[in-house]
């Protein structure tokens, strides 16, 4: 008998090796390489014989392919909708990670239960739990819908006969982690396992029209687990955010090949499941503290939509030689750049203090528009003074303590006049707001962080 030839995989990035090695070449990481069998070239008569049976397409020409109008499955969540494009897209493969226990699963069997009430044909095969586990779930989130199935499976093959045999319009795969493929010899989980099981979903999914979702785990970076490639493969990569005690979670869109990427959409954990938040801005504010200093709210942007969040700074003597540094929320190296543009530009000593920010809600900003309101909500810890509780802060702060403009200053200071906010700080590069706006708000336009803290403390 032959022996059967291996080679070795990287875990991480899928590098592959004929020989074990500690650390990988490609990536860096240690202890990666899993074994696998090499799987025989396919042959001249086994390509031929594809050939013959129609699976090879002439290439064609632009103008000789037919444009058909895309046509989208209605979730009817509206947050949802809004991550996906409008919808989820007939043939279209998406990919949900996220971290354990952040409402994945929850997620996708809502969503099962409002598709299957227009009529179509949904699967759920779930690797993860049992039928009747399944069902206690459902029944615990008073979801009683006949017109999906369910199915528990990890065997590739008998998945493969089932979506074939039943055709539906909507797959779920939870997880496609735990999919097992008995004709390659690697562990569930592994590259090769989550590669090619992903790469038979897509081909179904693209050949027959099939919607599909499929779960994916996250590693302790919060990186999707398994090969990069998973997520080239795809046509839309969604991330669920959001800390573990807050009710609140996050969808975002970091690929979208139907939509608008970057996109977020607002969801509150419930005993009834996850529930979308109609009003964000109004429902992040609620609980905004009156009389304290250190508090400002900023206007973001996530994708199309204005988001108001509260941010939160905090400003003590240290009793350390090097003083303490915390962001959460906020990138960490971006706070750090801001103290240093305000001990130089403004001459304001922070060398012993200890300076903490927080975004609260468990929302992350990651956009320039926050440097003004960071720098303020700092200055406003260390003077000891309240931001006035009607009043947005926005703007970019550069190295030399300038305020540059940002895009969508519109679409901010719109967002802030429904909730009642009357002033606003922001670049003055962006003042052709002011004339757009009316008397409804007082505007003040600064060119550096300087003239904002003047402002701040004038008011007091």
């Amino acid at each position: 008998m032959a022996k059967t030839k291996v080679e070795y995989v990287c875990s991480q990035c899928g590098h592959v090796v004929p020989k074990w090695m500690g650390r990988c070449a490609q990536c860096g990481a240690w202890n990666t390489f899993e074994e696998r069998a090499v799987m025989p070239k396919t042959s001249e008569k086994s390509a031929r014989t594809g050939r013959e049976r129609g699976t090879y397409h002439q290439p064609k020409h632009l103008s000789e392919i037919s444009s058909k109008q895309e046509y989208r499955i209605h979730t009817h969540n509206a947050e949802l909708d809004r991550v996906l494009g409008g919808g989820i897209v007939r043939g279209g493969v998406a990919l949900l990670g996220g971290d354990p226990g952040i409402g994945k699963s929850t997620l996708l069997l809502q969503m099962t239960e409002n598709v299957a009430s227009q009529h179509y044909k949904i699967l759920y095969i779930s690797g993860e739990e049992s039928e009747q586990q399944i069902k206690m779930r459902a029944e615990r989130m008073q979801i009683y819908s006949e017109s999906a199935l369910f199915l528990s499976e990890i065997n590739m093959t008998f998945i493969r006969q089932t979506i074939l045999a039943e055709k539906p319009n909507l797959v779920i795969i939870d997880s496609i982690q735990t999919m097992y493929n008995p004709e390659i010899t690697s562990a569930p989980g592994s590259v090769t396992q989550i590669r090619e099981n992903a790469n038979a979903l897509i081909q179904i999914a693209k050949k027959d029209n099939i919607s599909m979702f499929l779960v994916g785990h996250v590693t302790k970076e919060g990186n999707l687990a398994g090969p990069r490639v998973l997520e080239h493969m795809v046509d839309t990569v969604l991330y669920f955010e959001g800390e573990k005690y807050h009710a609140y979670r996050m969808l975002r869109a970091v690929k979208n090949r139907f939509g608008s990427t970057n996109e977020l959409g607002i969801f509150e954990m419930t005993d009834q499941g996850l529930l979308p938040v109609q009003n964000p801005s109004g429902t992040m504010l609620i609980s905004r503290p009156q009389n304290t200093c250190g508090s400002v709210v900023v206007p973001t942007v996530e994708g199309t939509r204005p988001l108001l969040v509260e941010l939160q700074g905090l400003v003590s003597p240290s009793d350390y030689a090097n003083p303490r540094r915390m962001a959460t929320g906020f990138d960490y190296n971006r706070m750090i750049l801001l103290i240093a543009i305000i001990e130089k530009r403004v001459g304001i000593n922070m060398k012993q203090m200890d300076a903490y920010i927080n975004v609260v809600g468990g929302i992350r900003i990651d956009e320039p528009a926050a440097d003004l309101a960071v720098c303020c909500a700092l200055y406003s810890s260390f003077c000891d003074f309240e931001v006035p509780r009607d009043m947005l802060i926005f703007g970019e702060v550069g190295l030399t303590g300038e305020v540059r403009n940002i895009q969508d200053a519109e679409k901010r200071v719109i967002e802030g006049k429904k909730l009642g906010f009357k002033q606003c700080i922001l670049p003055k590069s962006n003042e052709n707001i002011i004339k757009q706006s009316g008397k409804e708000m007082t505007f003040f336009p600064v060119d550096n962080i300087a003239q904002a803290f003047h402002i701040l403390k004038g008011k007091h």
